[in-house]
């Protein structure tokens, strides 16, 4: 028997693993004491430990806990991996975590094209905490512009050229170095193929040449995955980006309440809201509602919440009867929610500065268009005070729980991932009837400086025409800062606000 077969069958064996553990426990002393990185990643994409192996016989397992050292998971798991890789000679070998897809049996439930609708999974046998993400992907709202997303953007309507296999990137990803607390959870992906913010309940048919069924996808997807061990589960995360955190927002009660209805009470069901909290504000400058991205959000939702027969959060539609599309509006529909939901939203969203028709290309902005941007920061941060948890950086970007740089973006010193850990724990300890969060642990981080990417740990800006990378002196010239007249105003020589900008003070 060559080593690989013998680690594989020796590693299986619950005593023999159980001692593996405790070994690493009892080398890495107190757990507790260091705290977790900084978002400054480290060298990603180092070897993944071996629970990462094909599972494609029945082997003999046992469900794993790490919420006792989840405040330290990422020094354990790097000392778990490095006794594995000593054991296991064959680590170097390339080890199979993609999700794959599946189809959905009701085949009544479709894409916009009446194609299957589907999802992506990787279960993970040991975690009894589930993931479920809905991709973004903006949204049509008449014949005449869902016919040319049809033609442009098909994969967004039609499954019908998707891949067998989903690489998780972010909070998706199977590897600790790169998702240092939700590596270890099952993972479900699911494709936006319905154009309508995840809310539609319409089937295809003689009347209607497209489906909108992107509230009914989630509730099968879910059905499905009860069969797949959500039964077991102690926590489901409902996590979307752009329309998919729109979607969360839409949806997160809504699947609590199916859970529920199906005698599954003991799963918490929560909300990861990323880059959907939309502002209701008047355009920069208005006109003619002809496409999504010239359309005003509000007339956009208006004319879409028809076409899909949208439906929204039951105290949301009772709250706005009659004006459901308020219900598409993070600071409107949030107040009206049961589930514990976290937003992370950019101050200054790429997404929202272009239907409010704000478009960074070309020449410097005007001094009207810099004001109008930062008057948006402040708008976005004003919705945003109330909502107890939330990750709301100064830049200018657009979605970031799956981007490969989610480790690096920091709030007062705190990275994202942090930040969504301390919020687990303190739902944790709450169910515990201890209402103080956890010391030293924050959830509600907002950046107070004024201007798109004063935060120094944002995202690389790129020129959006030649692509070449820009400094934030650069960028802010760029969008009109004028440094001259900003220092006059603070009482200070330009050479220190130069300095102040670089630094990102």
């Amino acid at each position: 028997m060559n080593s690989c077969k013998w680690y594989q069958r020796t590693i299986r064996s619950p005593k023999l693993f159980h001692s593996v553990l405790l070994l690493v426990l009892l080398q890495s002393g107190a757990l507790g004491a260091r705290k977790m990185r900084g978002s400054r990643a480290q060298p990603r994409r180092a070897q993944p430990s071996p629970q990462y192996r094909e599972r494609g016989e029945a082997t003999e397992s046992f469900p794993l806990d790490f919420t006792a050292v989840e405040g330290n998971m990422d020094n354990f798991m790097t000392q778990v991996k490095n006794l594995a890789q000593s054991l296991y000679p064959c680590s170097a070998q390339k080890l199979d975590y993609d999700m794959k897809l599946r189809f959905l049996e009701n085949t009544s439930v479709t894409c916009n094209d009446g194609t299957p609708a589907g999802y992506y999974i990787k279960e993970s046998k040991g975690s009894r905490r589930w993931l479920v993400f809905l991709e973004g992907g903006w949204y049509c709202f008449s014949k005449e512009n869902c016919d040319g997303r049809y033609e442009t953007m098909r994969r967004l309507m039609s499954s019908s050229k998707w891949p067998q296999t989903k690489t998780g990137t972010g909070i998706l990803s199977p590897q600790p170095e790169e998702n240092p607390h939700w590596w270890n959870a099952n993972m479900v992906f699911i494709p936006y193929c319905s154009s309508d913010v995840w809310s539609g309940a319409s089937a295809k048919s003689e009347k209607n040449e497209y489906a909108f069924m992107g509230t009914l996808i989630i509730k099968e997807v879910v059905k499905e995955l009860l069969t797949k061990g959500l039964e077991n589960a102690k926590v489901l995360l409902l996590a979307g980006s752009s329309a998919g955190g729109t979607g969360v927002l839409l949806n997160v009660d809504q699947v609590a309440e199916q859970l529920v209805e199906l005698g599954h009470t003991a799963i918490q069901v929560r909300g990861l809201s990323d880059s959907g909290w939309f502002l209701d504000n008047k355009q920069y400058r208005g006109t003619d509602c002809v496409d999504t991205i010239s359309c005003a959000p509000t007339e956009a939702i208006k004319r879409g919440i028809k076409y899909w027969s949208g439906v929204v959060p039951e105290r949301c539609r009772l709250a706005h009867e009659g004006e459901e599309w308020n219900c598409f509006f993070g600071y409107k529909v949030y107040p009206t929610l049961k589930s514990p939901v976290f937003v992370v939203q950019w101050l200054f969203d790429e997404a929202q500065l272009t239907v409010d028709n704000i478009h960074l290309t070309g020449q410097p902005v005007q001094e009207s268009q810099w004001r109008y941007i930062q008057n948006l920061g402040s708008e976005l941060r004003n919705t945003l005070k109330d909502v107890p948890a939330m990750f709301a950086p100064a830049c200018l970007s657009h979605e970031v729980i799956t981007r490969n740089y989610w480790l690096d973006i920091q709030v007062k010193g705190t990275s994202l991932p942090r930040a969504l850990q301390c919020w687990d724990r303190s739902l944790h300890d709450n169910s515990k009837n201890n209402k103080a969060p956890p010391k030293g642990c924050p959830v509600h981080l907002i950046d107070s400086c004024p201007w798109p990417h004063c935060n120094p740990t944002c995202p690389t800006i790129r020129d959006q025409l030649t692509g070449q990378e820009m400094n934030v002196i650069q960028f802010l010239m760029h969008m009109g800062f004028d440094v001259q007249k900003m220092a006059q105003q603070q009482g200070m020589e330009p050479s220190k606000l130069l300095g102040m900008l670089s630094s990102g003070s």
